[in-house]
């Protein structure tokens, strides 16, 4: 499956400090993959044409690791 969601690089000016780049993640393309806010993702260079981001497995449950009692 391979659908394209075109997105622009942003600038972020603050003064006193260098420029940084900020990417946005489509909320459909997040859909698409269920992802959820504060997961951990990474970005593993390819080439300098190709990017991949790779989700990071969750940390187990704290609710299944409690005992009952």
């Amino acid at each position: 499956m391979q659908v394209n969601y075109p997105i622009k690089v942003q600038a972020i000016r603050t003064k006193g400090r260098p420029v940084r780049l900020y990417v946005a993640l489509p909320l459909a393309l997040a859909a698409a993959i269920d992802l959820e806010p504060g997961e951990t993702v990474q970005w593993n260079l390819l080439s300098r044409r190709e990017l991949h981001l790779l989700r990071q497995p969750k940390p187990p449950s704290r609710s299944n690791n409690k005992r009952k009692g």
